[in-house]
């Protein structure tokens, strides 16, 4: 048994010197017995094969590369291909809804004297007005008629103005949709004549504005008017009444100028009493007449 395991190593040793001899002697080139030339020993000289590792290193890296996604959703869902939803849906058994005629709708009773009736022509037959009903106007007011206006005037006014240009501006939007190509002049310059009437209006009242405050200006001046909205506007001083004896000033004239008339009268009375006319000193008018010379 000694003696077996004496010769196990060089029996391991004579085994790896042949191992190593067989294996130098196959990777070295074969040498062709017969001279070749140098271009055709070039051409078969052998290729070495590529180095192939199957290390442990090399499967870990491979086997924990990150897949390459792009995070859509969406992603193998057409509508060209009719590929379906990758998630299950839920369906009901439910009947679909039958379309319904138009002919069986219920008819809509409308208001004749709507107030959105303003925004269309008069006749409702027609989608919009022919340019010769929009050349049917007349002028402008001006700012000096709209001065005698009152305010609920103005505000009826300005509010008949604010319908007529609705309904131009209803009818250039159907002009346009249409494509009718006529009545753009006609609505325009009937449009420039309702601008100018609301232009007359700014005006009338930016001028009782300016009244208004300059009026206030001097009421807060005044002493004799209270404008805190308790007790009576105007408050007289005791100083400059202007009432005396629970009289207004008008009366006191009206009496003044009835005492003086009625004391003029009592005295031409009494002239007339003392004065006694002679019919014998009466002229004789016809007598004068005819011998008055004749033309």
């Amino acid at each position: 048994m000694a003696t077996s395991n004496a010769a196990r190593p060089c029996l391991q040793r004579a085994l790896l010197q042949t191992t190593r001899q067989g294996s130098s002697l196959a990777a070295a080139p074969s040498r062709p017995l017969l001279a070749l030339p140098t271009s055709t020993a070039a051409r078969q000289q052998p290729t070495q094969p590529r180095s192939f590792s199957t290390t442990e290193a090399q499967q870990k890296r491979q086997e924990n590369r990150r897949p390459n996604r792009d995070h859509n959703r969406e992603r193998g869902l057409s509508a060209v291909k009719r590929t379906g939803t990758r998630e299950v849906l839920s369906v009901h058994d439910a009947a679909l809804p039958k379309p319904v005629s138009p002919a069986s709708f219920p008819k809509v009773q409308t208001d004749p004297d709507h107030g959105l009736w303003g925004f269309f022509p008069a006749s409702k037959d027609k989608p919009l007005s022919t340019p010769a009903e929009d050349n049917a106007h007349g002028r402008a007011w001006r700012v000096e008629e709209l001065r005698r206006k009152s305010w609920e005037d103005l505000h009826r006014l300005w509010w008949v103005c604010v319908r007529e240009r609705n309904r131009i501006a209803t009818g250039n939007w159907e002009r346009i949709k249409g494509r009718y190509g006529y009545g753009e002049a006609e609505a325009r310059a009937r449009e420039m004549q309702v601008r100018k009437t609301q232009a007359g209006i700014k005006h009338v009242l930016t001028e009782r504005f300016y009244a208004w405050e300059d009026a206030r200006d001097l009421a807060l001046n005044d002493p004799e008017i209270n404008l805190s909205g308790k007790g009576p506007a105007y408050v007289p001083s005791g100083s400059s009444s202007y009432l005396e004896n629970d009289q207004m000033p008008w009366e006191k004239e009206q009496k003044e100028t009835a005492s003086g008339e009625a004391g003029e009268l009592k005295a031409v009375s009494a002239d007339d009493a003392k004065k006694t006319v002679d019919a014998s000193t009466i002229p004789d008018t016809v007598k004068s007449q005819q011998e008055a010379p004749r033309a």
